[in-house]
């Protein structure tokens, strides 16, 4: 049996890696499994790809279709294109796609255009409801051609069932980023602004922000960044800024004393930073799973969120876009009335191995 493992964003990098663990452990073990790594090459660049890969030890890419960057019809048809090339040239039986990046969408549609092969969707039924994020878009298409759904949370297989997706096609397994984290947090390295900004354990806030909502517009985000930095009583913030953010940020002239704006940061050293802040701002979905996980306060820049357990059972607030909902914020984080959180059910370090597991018995391989 041969299985695609489909990776093309940042995010994806950080959940297949326990996924091929766990694939080459149950090929030592004598099922006749193999897989090929396919990166689409959404993100090409060393900070968003090749450090992630090195970093979390993921083996080489078999096959890389260097779709590169453009809109989002361009990035979608160059890695359509290129996938289907080579499922003509050389068929798998099972397309492994995760989370909800172009990739995930571009690839599942494909897999199911060449010989109807079976699509396995990792982290199936997570829903924002907004349908202005181009991920809530590849999530519904993707889920509409999935075979197997391999899910995060119950939330995520309700929604599955409301759409009609019989039970014994749901398998919740639980979060695969997670196992990353588990296994990497012994390693987690002090990135060097730690020493260079004099950060101190508990005493700082680390930021990100990438969504259109909030950075697409140049008046928005100073006003974002400006209430954040008036809210913080000083303490420094941390901000590694995304490419598409960084555009945006020339010619803003921010200036504070207490605003560091730093590139792209490696998964150890930005996880290093998240663990050790006072507490996380952001607009990014899987940060927000990783603060829950490691106990951080962490405040979330959007209207909704596909991850509602991270506020139902984690430490995550959804703040909403509205930059007069940033001090009450603070105001109770720094009063030290910023709520515990726990972890949710199965996100315990072993998820990927329930995925395989579940794998080899569909296809009969045990």
């Amino acid at each position: 049996m041969l299985i695609d493992i489909i990776a093309g964003a940042r995010p994806n990098f950080i959940k297949i890696a326990p996924i091929i663990e766990a694939i080459e452990a149950v090929c030592k073990a004598g099922p006749a499994v193999d897989y090929r790594l396919v990166h689409t090459g959404q993100h090409y660049d060393k900070n968003m790809s090749g450090d992630f890969f090195e970093q979390l030890g993921i083996p080489a890419p078999h096959y890389n279709l260097e779709s590169g960057s453009g809109t989002q019809a361009e990035q979608t048809s160059k890695i359509m294109i290129g996938y289907e090339k080579l499922l003509l040239e050389i068929p798998c039986d099972l397309c492994i796609v995760v989370g909800d990046v172009t990739s995930t969408m571009a690839c599942s549609i494909v897999a199911k255009k060449i010989n109807n092969i079976k699509v396995a969707h990792v982290e199936g039924g997570i829903r924002s409801g907004d349908w202005t994020m181009p991920e809530e878009i590849n999530r519904i298409v993707t889920d509409s051609i999935t075979d197997y759904f391999f899910t995060t949370s119950e939330v995520a297989n309700s929604n599955l069932r409301k759409t009609g997706v019989q039970e014994n096609r749901i398998f919740f397994v639980g979060n695969t980023m997670i196992d990353t984290l588990y296994k990497q947090m012994p390693r987690f390295a002090k990135p060097g602004i730690w020493s260079e900004y004099g950060l101190k354990e508990k005493e700082y806030i680390i930021m990100t922000l990438h969504r259109p909502a909030n950075v697409d517009d140049q008046g928005k985000l100073k006003e974002l960044i400006t209430e954040i930095v008036n809210s913080s009583q000083g303490l420094p913030i941390i901000f590694p800024v995304h490419p598409r953010t960084a555009k945006m940020l020339e010619g803003l002239g921010l200036s504070y004393n207490n605003l560091y704006v730093t590139g792209p940061l490696g998964y150890l050293e930005f996880n290093y930073l998240v663990k050790n802040a006072k507490a996380v701002v952001t607009d990014s979905g899987g940060i927000t799973e990783e603060a829950t996980v490691m106990g951080i306060p962490c405040m979330t820049l959007r209207d909704s969120t596909e991850r509602p357990e991270t506020c139902t059972v984690g430490t995550n607030e959804l703040l909403g876009t509205d930059p007069k909902s940033i001090a009450p914020a603070f105001e109770k984080l720094l009063s030290g009335h910023w709520k515990k959180g726990t972890i949710p059910e199965l996100w315990d370090g072993k998820t990927a191995q329930r995925i395989v597991a579940h794998i080899v018995k569909i296809f009969g391989l045990g």
